[in-house]
């Protein structure tokens, strides 16, 4: 039987079922934009979005929603025969891993926002949609409202990504650029980023760079089609910068970011691995992520033919976050309409990621030294004799202790740390304060 094109679209559905699952900031900013656009989001997709059920902890409080959508009952809503897309804006591993298995194997397309899940379970649930056929969707998972992660399994496809780097934390791009501006140190700068709503009450997942990690572990998995978890990315985080660091840096014509850097590197031989890593670095004011500035996020994308790519915006927020989750509904909605599948998960390549000890790089090392003839060069013997190459010097201080500031030549990381451990040794070095990278150059 020929199947023509009234009949085909008496077939398709009119309206389709959501459930939401939370009605924190973006779960609330979620159901406004489905109510208030209602008429829009039909005529892009070809049917209706209908809420069926929104699952919160407590359903006595007034949430500004129709009581009798609230269900405290997530596990009975996600797996409804009326739901067909299902809206993860909870967080956290579980509950919400084992509701998305649920919506999955019941053939339920998800839509989520959960870095710290999709980083450690996105091959799980990538094989759960596939086996189902069903939609896997997560854009909103990294850097907010910015489009990063359909470009890079959409958009560069065809193309070899060689290296994404990027800023991917509000929170701690807040707290290094009120540094750099005001001179004030870390610990009074993350006071203030808590009063003005930029910090949780426990800053450890942003300041210590877990959040960036999971974001590089997402980023890196997707660039390179291989799986990467949170615990293959070096993680470093930013309570250790100093305001010395800033203005040292500044001299130096740079200033001090917390960096997502997912990388390809290539042996001589030609084997292939990947470098997945977040630590403070120093960046040339002239890079672009040099002037990302405040709670702003951004992501530089190289690839082989496009060249260098960047992504700019509001990495955080409900609105914004909203607006990259509901970019993804709209796109399971229209794959339910008219039978299409989202991208599947790329894991081909299968490339190992490289120990930190391995990644060179420059570096950034400032010490406290006696000041008396002879110490520089023997400080210079140190570097010279783990064949880390030094490419300027900055001394600062009075007469009876100085700061000696030492910026290197590209070196694997493990070089660097052996140098580190012998100065530390040095009866002319006080103190070994601040190692740091350095990225965005070319030498």
């Amino acid at each position: 039987m020929t199947v023509t094109a009234s009949t085909a679209d008496e077939q398709r559905p009119r309206e389709l079922g959501v459930a939401v699952l939370g009605l924190g900031n973006v779960g609330a900013e979620v159901v406004r934009i489905i109510t208030e656009n209602a008429d829009d989001l039909r005529a892009r997709i070809g049917a209706s979005l209908v809420i069926r059920g929104i699952a919160v902890r407590d359903t006595s409080r007034d949430r500004g929603v129709p009581a009798e959508l609230l269900t405290d009952d997530p596990a009975s809503l996600v797996v409804r025969d009326d739901v067909d897309i299902v809206i993860e804006v909870v967080g956290g591993i579980e509950p919400p891993r084992t509701l998305i298995r649920a919506a999955l194997d019941n053939g339920k397309s998800v839509v989520t926002a959960n870095k710290a899940l999709l980083a450690d379970y996105t091959g799980e649930l990538a094989d759960a949609a596939a086996k189902a056929r069903a939609d896997l969707y997560f854009e909103a998972a990294v850097a907010g409202a910015i489009p990063v992660v359909r470009p890079l399994m959409q958009s560069l496809a065809g193309d070899t990504v060689e290296r994404v780097a990027g800023i991917v934390n509000g929170t701690t791009n807040f707290i290094l650029s009120a540094m750099a501006e005001t001179g004030a140190d870390y610990g009074a700068t993350l006071a203030e980023a808590g009063r003005l709503g930029y910090a949780e009450a426990d800053p450890t997942a942003d300041v210590e760079g877990y959040d960036a990690a999971a974001k590089a572990a997402i980023l890196a998995s997707i660039a390179f089609h291989s799986r990467v978890t949170a615990a293959d990315v070096y993680r470093e985080g930013i309570t250790k910068i100093t305001s010395a660091d800033l203005a040292s840096a500044a001299k130096f014509d740079c200033t001090i970011k917390l960096l997502s850097i997912c990388e390809r590197i290539r042996d001589a031989d030609g084997t292939e691995r990947i470098s997945a890593r977040v630590y403070p670095a120093l960046i040339p004011l002239s890079h672009p992520l040099a002037t990302v500035s405040g709670a702003y996020n951004a992501v530089v994308v190289e690839a082989a033919n496009a060249g260098r790519l960047m992504f700019y915006g509001q990495g955080a927020g409900g609105a914004p976050t909203a607006s990259a989750v509901m970019g993804d509904v709209v796109m399971a909605a229209r794959n339910k309409v008219y039978s299409g599948r989202g991208p599947l998960e790329s894991t081909y390549a299968s490339l190992p990621v490289a120990p930190i000890a391995q990644v060179p790089t420059r570096y950034y090392v400032a010490m406290k030294v006696v000041d008396r003839p002879g110490v520089l060069e023997g400080v210079a013997g140190e570097f010279a004799k783990h064949d880390v190459s030094i490419a300027a010097v900055r001394q600062e201080g009075d007469d009876e202790e100085t700061r000696l500031v030492v910026i290197t030549h590209r070196a694997p990381d493990g070089a660097l740390a052996t140098t580190v451990a012998a100065l530390e040794k040095m009866e002319a070095v006080t103190a070994v304060t601040s190692v740091l990278r350095m990225e965005g150059t070319d030498e």
